[in-house]
Order: C-alpha cells, then structure tokens, then sequence
C-alpha cells in the first residue's frame, strides 16, 4: 500500500494558495479515483480507496505546514506503515512554475513542512514530488508570496502541473521511483 501525503495549510483563507499545491494535487487525484477525505484522524483528513488494483491513503496533514511530521509520524506510528511506501507532494521554489521534480532524498531546503517531516522521521530518504512556485521577484518577501493565491496568467501551468503530478503519482504505483523519475523529470 502506498501513502500519498500532500503538504498545504488547513482552512479557506489559505486553499488557493501557493503553499498548498500539495493539497490540490491530492484533490485531483481523490477526484479521478472517487476517494473522499473522512474524518480527521491522526492530525490530517484521510482518503482510502484504490488506483488501479492498488490500495492508496491520501493525507493532508492538518497540523499547518510547520507541523506537517507530526501527521506524518502519527499515521506511521498508528498503521505501521513504511516509510518507502510514502510520497511526499510540495510546493518548491526552486522549479518554475508547472514544472515537477521527483526526488528520493535530500534536504529541506529551507521548506518547513520537509524540515518536519525529516525531523519525525528521522531521515531525508523518503520519496518525494516538488511542485514548482517559482520564486517572488526581488523585495517579495518569500512568506508573503508562498500564501499568495496564484495569478490568473498562471492558472493553465498550474492545471497542468497538478494534472503531470497526479501522472507521476499513478505511474509510480507500478514502477519503481528510478524508472518514475527517469520518466518525469525529463
């Protein structure tokens, strides 16, 4: 079983917002599959369903994005899930925006909701796909523009990203995260 977890803040002020593609993506994929998010249950609201023949948990931890590892070691702790069986899906400054990166490890790379999840976990190996922000223009404050909603002008690369995003999630049920990554981030 594979478990998607998507990084975003709780609440409406904040659904439209950069630092929330984590979130949207995950509501694209639930909606192509028919997954409903229940109940919050270990800090984060919870879809279970299937992807083909294999049976996904998609998570938006509701800990706000600092906090996210909190979540994420509470659903571990509580399933006894494994930490290969993850995916991580965030927003990244560094990748222009409706661009997606695929990553097995690495640092937080000033990404807080990352820094927390490493922290609670204990390691940078976990599986993860960063979902391109661009960075603010020169004197935009990075926090400002992370809880920025996108512009019109960037509605169709969002949508195309969300879309390339939910694929690299799909095709990695069946494939390994090289042949993923070998896929996508070309």
């Amino acid at each position: 079983m594979k478990w998607i977890v998507g990084l975003g803040n709780p609440g409406s002020n904040y659904e439209k917002t950069r630092h929330n593609v984590g979130f949207m993506m995950l509501d694209a994929l639930a909606k192509r599959h028919g997954i409903t998010f229940g109940p919050s249950k270990c800090k984060a609201l919870i879809g279970e369903g299937f992807i083909g023949m294999n049976k996904v948990v998609l998570i938006k931890p509701m800990t706000y994005m600092n906090l996210s590892g909190e979540a994420v070691r509470a659903y571990m702790d509580y399933y006894k899930v494994k930490l290969e069986d993850m995916i991580v899906v965030y927003d990244d400054l560094d990748t222009e925006i409706g661009k997606i990166r695929l990553r097995y490890q690495g640092s937080a790379g000033g990404h807080n909701g990352i820094k927390s999840i490493i922290q609670h976990t204990g390691t940078q190996v976990f599986d993860r796909i960063r979902m391109g922000i661009s960075r603010p223009e020169p004197g935009f404050a990075v926090v400002d523009y992370v809880l920025s909603a996108f512009p019109k002008k960037e509605k169709e690369p969002l949508e195309s990203m969300i879309e390339h995003a939910c694929d690299a999630a799909e095709f990695s049920l069946e494939h390994t995260y090289e042949q993923t990554m070998a896929k996508f981030n070309g």
